[in-house]
């Protein structure tokens, strides 16, 4: 028998680990990526199709749920002590955290996912710990299996651990289902280093408005500002602006930003008792028998005293475990100045205080320490538009916990859309205006008899698929937001938008509001079965006589429902659908349009039959003819793809992102395109979808996906229709 004797030949293929070998993308950079199409494939999810888990939560013993997570709060472990036997400081940071990572500029980040779990954000530098929080909570989620998700059990954590510790919170509502790999679709920056200096994503630092969008965290790492000051530099004025601009770009104003400070500070503390620089690495870099965790400290010794964090070391108030005012009274009642932790980082400490004001050491309940403030903390005492807002939660206790819990639910729940995807017994009846609130519409009107006044109208095909197009492309599946329910399309801002071609707009609505009026139904309902209607002409017109699915019950919004000014971000400034730029931008038209495709849940072959089809039906902005490569416009043909496809054309710039297609034989100008349509020619994966769609053999298939794609877009805010 002959003995294996080792070789230096590797027996595999190299690439199974990231910084090895390279990819198409690092070969040809320039290159459209559509991976961000693709990124949560269903192959992916071990859970498999068949799995709903919002069908899987409404089985869950919600009160046994919160029975044990209220035990967790006070069950210390001693691989992972708690501050003072209460792991509420703990849980209530990870909650904030991953809702907090939330944007409002496209959306993304928040809580809705449990994309906290992986990277970037489990090895973030602003989440040190947060690794152990959510093991503290595995025990939970092993025990309840499928019918709660991550997602819920991480922004749930936080509002249990407000109660045990004695706030009357506003409410929780489960129905976050869990992704399974991260999110490549969002974008934290360009910076290729942790914490790297502020000025990386600003055009002034000085001038926290021009942070670079859609982000709103200060720094590369960070979930809001750095809280030793601009920079690493104390300066509570400078921190000031920051916060403000940081906070409104996650959705929260002057008041709630203040309350959520002093809320979230209230209880807790924070963690610098130590040397960072022996932290072992993040979760991401460690070796496999850390398992998954990270930021291994040799000096903790088991107490929960020597945890190492921020930096930063020390609880804000004297009882650290409470709920109380206790925030505003260390705050106010006391001069501070700038100090160093044990860990060197730059913090708050007050001048002059009694022993007994100062909090209990976290392990040892015979010591005592200094509480600190951050500088954000500061800010709310020194800015004076937050010191205004303090001293009315001051004045009046019940009225600072009632906002603070009203801002805390809005900062967990922030991300998941309307009321209607809230499952669960604690769903707060009240309608909240950054819900976006959509009245019930009816469901009894004669649907047939709307489509034969509408297309008697005299409206056009291309007129109604527009206005239908506009009304729903506003959704975004990141947080939920925009769609055609509510028909926010006719009220301010949206009717007055550019994209949106306010005088077609008025055109078309003067139109369809009698016919809606009449018949009883919604205004909304009936925007989209013009669309509808409008499709249903051009399948005929192209020899198919098909029906487009309709299911009536859309409300009408009104302007007392709209916080119009929240809607400013939902304005579109691009929309490859309908071939328009609203001006020429760093980012390529295509790489806008793939943006916009992931924000709207679709496919890469989804995307690929809609431009197709709304080239063919007319529906181009401002009825322009680039890509209407078609003799028979109105009309649900392939000819865009056949026609795009055929090597009896050539393609030549004319300058300014636009193209000639010229006939190979004669040169003479047979159509013009954007480098929009090009892209479905010149891209490999996006022209094997073309070529299927150019198949003499599936003009039938064409006109069923088409149909089956803008169904899915109409309906993508349908959450009434939701089991």
């Amino acid at each position: 028998m002959n003995e294996m004797k080792p070789t230096g030949k590797c027996p595999v293929m190299h690439g199974a680990i990231t910084e090895v070998g390279e990819s198409n993308m690092d070969w040809w950079p320039k290159a459209l990526n559509l991976d961000i199409l693709s990124q949560h494939d269903t192959k992916t999810d071990p859970m498999g199709k068949a799995f709903d888990y919002r069908e899987a939560v409404k089985t869950l013993d919600f009160e046994a749920l919160k029975a044990d997570m209220r035990a967790l709060m006070t069950d210390s472990q001693t691989w992972w002590p708690a501050d003072w036997g209460h792991y509420g400081g703990l849980m209530i940071r990870m909650s904030w955290h991953a809702a907090g990572s939330y944007r409002v500029a496209d959306g993304r980040g928040g809580a809705g996912t449990g994309n906290q779990r992986f990277a970037p954000l489990n090895s973030w530098p602003d989440n040190v710990s947060l690794d152990k929080a959510r093991r503290l909570l595995w025990p939970i989620k092993k025990k309840y299996g499928n019918k709660v998700s991550w997602a819920d059990l991480i922004a749930l954590a936080g509002t249990i651990a407000y109660e045990t510790m004695g706030l009357k919170t506003f409410g929780f509502g489960f129905g976050r289902a869990d992704i399974w790999g991260p999110e490549k679709d969002t974008y934290w920056g360009a910076e290729k280093e942790w914490l790297a200096p502020s000025e990386n994503r600003y055009g002034d630092v000085d001038d926290p408005a021009t942070m670079e969008n859609p982000l709103a965290a200060v720094q590369m790492g960070l979930i809001y500002v750095n809280p030793e000051g601009v920079n690493g530099h104390p300066d509570p004025l400078k921190t000031a602006a920051q916060v403000r601009e940081t906070f409104a770009r996650m959705a929260m104003n002057d008041e709630e930003t203040a309350a959520l400070t002093a809320g979230g500070h209230t209880v807790g503390k924070t963690h610098g008792n130590g040397d960072a620089q022996k932290l072992g690495a993040a979760p991401e870099a460690a070796d496999v028998d850390m398992q998954g965790l990270g930021w291994a400290n040799p000096d903790q010794h088991g107490l929960a005293s020597r945890a190492v964090t921020s930096g930063l070391e020390g609880a804000w108030t004297t009882h650290p475990t409470t709920f109380d005012m206790g925030f505003f009274e260390m705050l106010f009642n006391h001069e501070w100045e700038v100090r160093k932790s044990p860990a060197g980082a730059s913090q708050w400490e007050p001048i002059d205080i009694k022993e007994e004001d100062k909090p209990l050491d976290a392990s040892d309940p015979t010591k005592r320490h200094n509480p600190m403030m951050t500088d954000a903390d500061m800010a709310m005492k020194m800015d004076p538009i937050y010191n205004a807002i303090c001293r009315k939660f001051m004045a009046d206790p019940e009225y600072f916990k009632d906002t603070f819990a009203r801002a805390w639910f809005k900062l967990t729940h922030r991300d998941m859309g309307p009321k209607a995807r809230y499952i669960g017994p604690d769903v707060p009846a009240e309608d909240l205006i950054w819900q976006d609130p959509v009245p019930a519409g009816r469901t009894d009107y004669d649907v047939t008899a709307v489509k034969a006044a509408i297309a008697a109208s005299g409206l056009s095909g291309a007129e109604m698929i527009a206005t239908a197009w506009d009304s729903a492309r506003t959704f975004r599946g990141s947080d939920m937001r925009g769609g055609a329910n509510g028909a926010r399309l006719r009220l301010a801002p949206q009717k007055d938008w550019e994209g949106n071609e306010p005088e077609r707009l008025a055109r078309v609505l003067a139109v369809l509001e009698p016919i809606a009026a009449k018949a009883g139904a919604s205004i909304a309902d009936v925007i989209v079965l013009a669309g509808n209607v409008g499709v249903e002409q051009a399948a005929k017109a192209a020899g198919f006589d098909v029906a487009v699915p309709f299911t009536p019950g859309r409300g009408d919004a009104t302007d007392a429902m709209t916080d119009a000014d929240s809607f400013g971000v939902l304005e579109p400034i691009h929309d490859g659908y309908r071939n328009w730029l609203k001006k020429d931008y760093i980012v390529s038209p295509e790489e806008l349009m793939l943006d916009r495709t992931q924000l709207m849940g679709l496919t890469a072959v989804e995307m690929t039959v809609l431009v197709g089809g709304l080239r063919v039906l007319g529906a181009n902005y401002g009825g322009s003819k680039h890509g209407v490569f078609t003799d028979r416009e109105g009309a649900l043909t392939t000819d865009f793809f056949v026609n795009l496809t055929d090597m009896g054309n050539t393609w030549k710039s004319t300058g300014n992102g636009l193209y000639e297609i010229r006939d190979r034989k004669s040169d003479a100008v047979k159509w013009t395109a954007s480098r929009i349509d090009l892209v479905f020619g010149s891209n490999a994966i996006l022209r094997a979808y073309a070529e299927v769609y150019a198949q003499d053999d599936n003009k039938e298939k064409f006109v069923t996906d088409f149909i089956a794609a803008w169904t899915k877009v109409m309906n993508a805010d349908r959450y009434d229709l939701l089991a």
